[in-house]
């Protein structure tokens, strides 16, 4: 029986061990090629912007009267109520009787806040909101405020209604959104599409996508200009898109 030398032996193990490193590393190096094929993305931002015009407004009108006789108090806040009510409908408002609802009835005693002696004793509030689909209307009825006030009419702000002029509100974003959102991805495409070609290379898809919160925004941006005295207002979204990219 003829059997090899001792000395060459360990050869075969020697090759198997050069092939299964051989192929190993073509296996990885394959791997690392498709994982740097497929991690090759661009993401892209659109944006789409409109213009759009309130339809709703809210108006606050806070009377104040204040004697030191509690009935003669109530009894001029009654006429300040009915003053108020005569003047928006003089303004085409409230015809329907439908546009102005009674709030924050209230009466305070000066001699429970200190400094009764400087001032009358009972403090009566009383707010009046109008809340209205005719945002010119109430625009325009808000400009001619001080016809109330050279009436005698006592008008105050309360905090919680902010500066007491009209916030004008816009209800319909749900209808501008599809279009908005279309809008915006086109954008993107538009983006992608040139830093493709930039890089001598085309879309694939799209990896993934997000939607950016709708803003609503004033449209003239100013110092001390809110968003809320507004009546045309500027609605923006975001998209951003990744896409894959060949080679």
């Amino acid at each position: 029986m003829t059997t090899l030398p001792t000395s060459r032996a360990p050869i075969i193990p020697a090759v198997l061990l050069a092939l299964g490193i051989t192929a190993g590393g073509f296996f990885v190096g394959a791997g690392f090629s498709r994982f740097r094929t497929a991690d090759r993305t661009v993401s892209v931002k659109g944006v789409a912007e409109r213009e759009a015009k309130a339809d709703l407004a809210i108006w606050p009108l806070r009377l104040v009267v204040t004697d030191d006789d509690l009935g003669r108090a109530n009894a001029a806040l009654e006429r300040n109520v009915q003053q108020v009510r005569v003047f928006l409908r003089e303004q085409g408002l409230d015809s329907a009787g439908t546009e102005i609802t009674v709030q924050e009835f209230s009466v305070q005693d000066a001699r429970t806040l200190g400094g009764y002696a400087s001032t009358a004793r009972y403090i009566i509030r009383q707010t009046l909101v109008v809340r209205s689909p005719r945002v010119d209307l109430v625009q325009a009825a808000s400009q001619r405020v001080p016809e109330l006030v050279r009436n005698g009419v006592v008008l105050s702000s309360g905090q919680e209604y902010g500066g007491g002029g009209p916030t004008c509100v816009f209800t319909k974003l749900n209808a501008l959104k599809p279009a908005m959102i279309a809008e915006a991805t086109a954008r993107a495409r538009e983006g992608a599409e040139q830093f493709a070609k930039d890089a001598a290379s085309q879309l694939s898809g799209i990896r993934s996508a997000s939607q950016g919160v709708f803003e609503i925004l004033p449209r003239d941006q100013a110092m001390g200009i809110t968003e809320e005295s507004q009546v045309v207002k500027r609605v923006r979204v975001v998209t951003t898109v990744v896409y894959g990219l060949d080679r």
